[in-house]
């Protein structure tokens, strides 16, 4: 089934710093129809403004993903992983057992994500984070050989 959210429907919250809308019950947005669907927990799309981000801060047995539209983030987190992932690339975090990590947005222009929150089929887990990059030129023809050249499937 396909449900649709339209965007002015979507839980909103404006920081100053931070202009994000919710798909699903976040923080200060609650509704109790929209909890999560299936695994599927956090659907956020977050416009952070240039220079400013999320302080560290921890999490506990969820896997995000982060989906970088536009500008760059870069993490840091307690288990010594640090990277910047910009436009176009993907970041994940298993959280597991437990970790702290910062989000910022280090550029001199607005960056445009997704977080997505899927909640684990398993608790506990050793945590981990790693990064993406996929090709940025546009693909002709070529799909399926431009896939299986930038994803590891070992």
């Amino acid at each position: 089934m396909i449900k649709i959210y339209p965007y002015d429907s979507l839980g909103h919250a404006d920081h100053g710093w931070l202009n994000a809308r919710h798909h699903f019950s976040f923080a200060s947005y609650q509704n109790p129809d929209r909890m999560k669907f299936g695994l599927l927990r956090v659907i956020n799309d977050d416009i952070i403004a240039a220079n400013s981000g999320f302080a560290t801060h921890p999490h506990q047995n969820m896997e995000i993903i982060t989906y970088v539209r536009s500008g760059a983030i870069t993490h840091k987190d307690s288990k010594g992983n640090e990277g910047r992932t910009g436009a176009g690339d993907i970041q994940v975090m298993s959280a597991g057992s437990g970790i702290e990590h910062s989000e910022y947005n280090l550029e001199n222009e607005e960056t445009n994500l997704y977080q997505i929150w899927i909640i684990p089929n398993k608790l506990g887990v050793k945590p981990r984070w790693d990064a993406k990059e996929f090709p940025k030129d546009p693909v002709k023809n070529s799909l399926r050989e431009r896939f299986f050249n930038c994803v590891n499937l070992s």
